[in-house]
């Protein structure tokens, strides 16, 4: 059976940061309930070095985040392996953590972001009504998806538009 990971991250401290955390939160839960014994879950704050050795035991890897992209709700994108990265303290992307786990464990994960709007980022616990429902649509999209296979390379492939490119609410 093919493992899969949903990775969340963001601060749960600055309101709908908390949004790829919450998502795989609610994603576990549901993965509970009905018996999805092939998903896992992991969250932090940012992701760092040590995830590359992580996601190298997992077939296929979707990071959920907060975006402050120009998009509607969500959008799904392909992650390709880039060595390029910043020094700063939120810049390990994801491309980063699948080039350090191609290039350390030779292990090439279907690997894909799940982008999901995030309107305000102060200091502040909980999601701001436009996150929450951006939350509830990033969840129903996973859920369609998993709901429909264990493994849903073709689904999420279908939804990713020249690597980079937005997608429907529903798959």
């Amino acid at each position: 059976m093919k493992k899969v990971l949903i990775f969340g991250y963001g601060n749960p401290g600055r309101q709908d940061d908390a949004l790829g955390v919450l998502l795989a939160d609610e994603m576990q839960k549901w993965a509970r309930e009905n018996n999805m014994e092939s998903i896992d879950f992991d969250t932090n704050y940012q992701l760092n070095i040590e995830d590359a050795l992580t996601i190298s035991e997992y077939d296929m890897v979707i990071f959920a985040d907060a975006s402050i992209e120009q998009i509607d709700h969500i959008k799904l994108t392909r992650v390709e392996s880039n060595q390029k990265t910043e020094f700063t303290m939120h810049a390990m992307s994801p491309d980063f953590v699948l080039h350090l786990c191609q290039s350390l464990y030779n292990k090439y994960p279907e690997t894909y972001l799940l982008h999901i709007k995030g309107i305000e980022f102060e200091l502040e616990e909980g999601l701001t009504t436009n996150g929450e429902t951006n939350l509830n649509l990033a969840f129903d999209f996973l859920v369609n998806a998993f709901g429909r296979s264990n493994f849903p390379k073709d689904i999420l492939d279908r939804h990713c538009i020249e690597q980079k490119g937005a997608i429907n609410a529903k798959p």
